[in-house]
């Protein structure tokens, strides 16, 4: 590990196809898997698995309407950015409030996630004791960001084998489990429906929030060939990899053990991997711990990320004028908005000791849609501001109105008290933009964080997260045999 590194990230090339899906798994797939996998079983069973398909295919229909937004318009910012060119300053606010909220819930899924895991070989946990291992969690994703420690390049390595290589190996074991004992496996998909088709709607809602993050992708249309056909290409081809990663996973949890197992489980890929692993004499055990404790490193992970990202919002949103100046100011020595983080980890550690795993989930759900919504919406003022740049676009009229449909979908399929909540949250964010947004832009801070090198260490850094981070040694490896230069060079001072 080191401390405070300066990288210096350039591109040597264009971002091809390749580099450009790349970025779009990075973006997505992390310890989401572990979180969400087996959510919908104990509601309707191996039918689940439909409600994945189902959770895709909305999310790639919103996800192209942000690839629109991003070769429509050069703000930078994400949908906030989007929604205030479209609409304004109070919109472009609303939009980026939502996905702050939706974000920083998620920051609070983590710990109840980490805890559910630890309890597994550790199920004497009380109240208090489950409370403290929250709280020593959140304080190490504080300080950690605090002090800005990153995993140097073979360190990340190593930390993204403990991360994928327990769910590979779980994958390749659970089908060959499922083919030695094809009859149980059979018999745990039948019935295939177990409860009311009344509650997909639901399980679709839990499942959709692992694939979310693609509208905190970093993708600089400028920077990609074609962007305006390599960018839609990209997120089809990328979201078609999360898809089929996530369903391969979901079958095989579904394939080793019996729906009354799995809705009982606080663990469900640890539970899975023990029996899956059984194939091999004295091995069982291993298997829960190793899937146990990629669950637990990725969980961390994703919480250190999710992190940056989300206070990468904040200040960006301070920088654009949108919320107080506070969420700007760095720490003397680290050069971390430490108060920015401070807030946003203390105040997820106590959502996290409030509300329960579904109801965090969905209410980060709720909050992501209403800023999908927004920018979905936005995209046809956006279409008449760059009319000559919209005539380029396929569907242009189709997918916009598409988005907005699955985005109003997903909200009305989250539950009542979540819903009535988000719009108080909501509520709250007008008073502070009201009584305390300067609405002035801090352009030395914007320009600082929207510079070129600093979009393209962002954009870098989504290469190295968790499925992307082989992908992109293999392409490494692939474009050195055919002698093409690599796309990135990144040197660490």
């Amino acid at each position: 590990m080191s401390i405070k590194r300066t990288t210096k990230v350039t591109l040597k090339r264009e971002l091809r196809l390749f580099d450009v899906t790349n970025l779009v798994v990075g973006a997505i797939i992390g310890a989401d898997i572990y979180v969400a996998a087996a959510l919908g079983s104990s509601l309707i069973g191996p039918a689940s698995l439909l409600a994945w398909v189902a959770a895709g295919l909305l999310a790639i229909l919103i996800a192209l309407c942000f690839a629109y937004s991003s070769t429509l318009t050069p703000s930078l910012g994400g949908p906030y950015a989007y929604v205030k060119e479209a609409a304004g300053n109070l919109p472009g606010f609303m939009a980026g409030w939502s996905l702050l909220l939706a974000e920083w819930t998620s920051l609070a899924v983590f710990p109840v996630a980490f805890v559910r895991y630890f309890s597994f070989y550790f199920p004497d946990l009380g109240f208090w004791e489950q409370t403290l291992l929250k709280a020593v969690f959140m304080s190490i994703i504080f300080i950690t960001n605090l002090i800005g420690i990153r995993a140097a390049g073979k360190t990340n390595d190593v930390l993204t084998i403990g991360k994928l290589g327990p769910l590979f190996l779980f994958m390749v074991f659970g089908l060959l489990y499922m083919g030695v004992h094809s009859k149980e496996s059979l018999s745990f998909f039948t019935p295939f429906l177990r409860g009311n088709w009344s509650d997909f709607g639901k399980v679709t809602v839990l499942v959709f929030w692992a694939y979310a993050g693609f509208e905190l992708a970093t993708i600089p249309a400028d920077e990609i060939e074609n962007p305006r056909r390599t960018i839609p290409r990209a997120i089809l081809v990328g979201m078609s990899i999360v898809v089929c990663f996530y369903l391969v996973t979901n079958f095989v949890i579904n394939g080793v053990l019996s729906q009354e197992v799995l809705s009982h489980s606080t663990a469900p890929l640890a539970t899975a991997g023990a029996k899956v692993m059984s194939l091999i004499p004295h091995f069982g055990l291993i298997g829960g711990v190793l899937l146990w404790f990629g669950a637990l490193i990725s969980i961390t992970g994703a919480d250190e990320s999710g992190t940056v990202g989300t206070s990468r919002l904040a200040y960006a949103m301070a920088a654009d004028g949108l919320l107080p100046k506070v969420f700007c100011r760095l720490h003397p020595h680290f050069h971390t908005p430490y108060l920015n983080l401070g807030i946003l980890s203390i105040t997820a550690f106590v959502a996290s000791t409030i509300g329960t795993l579904t109801q965090l989930i969905s209410a980060s759900v709720f909050f992501l849609s209403i800023a999908y919504l927004d920018t979905t919406l936005s995209l046809y003022a956006l279409e008449k501001k760059y009319q000559k740049m919209a005539t380029q676009l396929r569907l242009r009229h189709i997918i916009p109105g598409l988005g907005a449909l699955a985005s109003i979908f997903i909200i009305t399929q989250v539950g009542w008290h979540q819903i009535l909540t988000g719009i108080l949250l909501l509520l709250t964010g007008t008073l502070i933009y009201f009584f305390y947004a300067p609405k002035q832009r801090l352009h030395y801070v914007y320009q600082e964080l929207f510079s070129r090198e600093a979009v393209l260490r962002r954009t870098y850094r989504q290469t190295e997260r968790f499925l992307a981070h082989p992908l992109h040694h293999i392409k490494r490896m692939i474009h050195r045999r055919k002698g093409i230069p690599p796309a990135w060079h990144v040197e660490e001072k």
